[in-house]
């Protein structure tokens, strides 16, 4: 578990995440990341956006019905 605190910029408050935290969720500074509220009230912080995962689901849907049509235009 870490622990952190939330302080004051200008405005708005913010969390710094620590040197291990920012490794293990491999990002760096500019990069965006997602706050996601679980269905129990919980949050988890994960640098995938779960709104791209479902544009691909989808994408990955309509390549396997035109699946035959991609392979000829492939050529």
């Amino acid at each position: 578990m870490v622990t952190l605190k939330v302080r004051k910029f200008g405005n708005s408050l913010g969390v710094i995440l620590p040197r291990e935290v920012v490794d293990r969720l491999k990002t760096k500074d500019g990069e965006p990341l997602f706050l996601i509220e679980g269905p129990d009230g919980s949050y988890k912080l994960t640098p995938y956006d779960p709104a791209f995962a479902e544009k691909l689901a989808k994408a990955e849907k309509i390549m396997g019905r035109y699946r035959n049509t991609l392979h000829v235009l492939a050529k």
